[in-house]
């Protein structure tokens, strides 16, 4: 020291992390989901969305269209792997799958997963989210460089009623009921996807929250069951999902959602999975009480 008087040292500690920034989803205008945002890594707006991708210390990068979280590095792929590998499994022999929506990629990463596919027809309205997801996703994404893999844009509707085209097996894999994809959730689309699907077809469809969109899941079961002989609805963990707990429709022209090769299939393809195996995929029909009585 000098001897010099040098003060009195100024407190700095509270100003150390200023950085506060959040990102909320609300469900219904009353509660939601809230992640701190430490990064924001894109925020665009394409011809039909918002498009954002933000980073948070938990959940690693995510996908945000229109408000709404599509999916994140860390949640365990459960969407993906349940809107694809029941219904593949749950058929005898999947050689044409076409995805409705899928915008992020990773249902087509999924299907593509399955030797025995001979095509996975995507059909995406918004080609800008599949630019951010190949961007941002890599992972999700891998499955485009798969040489059976058929990316095209196009409004899906359109597609579904205009087309010839047969397939085993289509998935539904659509954000939201609002805007552009609304009409994909009602039951003329419904009839018209049971007609692009071959004998013995399946259509999966994502369905909301069981918790929170009782109303959707009960329409749109109660239509599929008036064109579908087979029409079972099944569950997942979705951390990212409003409630946290996830709704598929299984319809079905022949094959049960649950039968016993469902074993011997998944240890012939031998795929690797984060969230899926045969266990989950016939626990995902067992339901609680308030669901069966959503669709009684």
């Amino acid at each position: 020291m000098s001897g010099k008087d040098q003060g009195n040292q100024v407190p700095v500690k509270a100003m150390e992390d200023l950085w506060n920034v959040w990102y909320s989803e609300l469900h219904n205008h009353n509660h939601g989901l809230t992640v701190k945002i430490d990064r924001l890594l894109e925020s665009d707006e394409s011809e039909f969305q918002r498009i954002e991708v933000i980073s948070n210390p938990f959940f690693g990068k995510m996908l945000c269209l229109y408000g709404s979280l599509m999916c994140a590095d860390n949640d365990n792929n459960a969407y993906n792997e349940m809107i694809t590998h029941v219904p593949l499994l749950a058929h005898p022999d999947p050689k044409e799958v076409l995805i409705i929506g899928g915008g992020d990629c990773g249902a087509l990463t999924e299907v593509l997963k399955h030797p025995n596919v001979n095509r996975c027809t995507m059909c995406e309205l918004d080609s800008k989210v599949v630019e951010v997801s190949k961007k941002h996703f890599p992972d999700l994404t891998s499955g485009l460089k798969d040489k059976r893999a058929n990316l095209m844009f196009a409004d899906g509707k359109d597609f579904i009623e205009n087309s010839s085209e047969k397939f085993d097996i289509i998935i539904l894999d659509l954000s939201d009921p609002v805007g552009p994809a609304a009409d994909l959730f009602q039951k003329p689309f419904h009839q018209a996807v049971h007609d692009r699907l071959n004998d013995g077809g399946i259509l999966v469809a994502q369905a909301e929250s069981p918790f929170l969109n009782k109303e959707a899941i009960k329409a749109m079961h109660a239509n599929l069951v008036d064109i579908f002989p087979i029409v079972k609805i099944y569950t997942c963990f979705m951390p990212i999902y409003p409630s946290g707990y996830w709704a598929f429709l299984f319809a079905s022209k022949s094959p049960e959602p649950v039968n016993d090769k469902i074993v011997s299939r998944f240890e012939r393809i031998n795929i690797k999975t984060r969230y899926y195996n045969p266990e989950t995929h016939v626990a995902a029909f067992a339901l609680p009480q308030f669901v069966k009585e959503i669709i009684a």
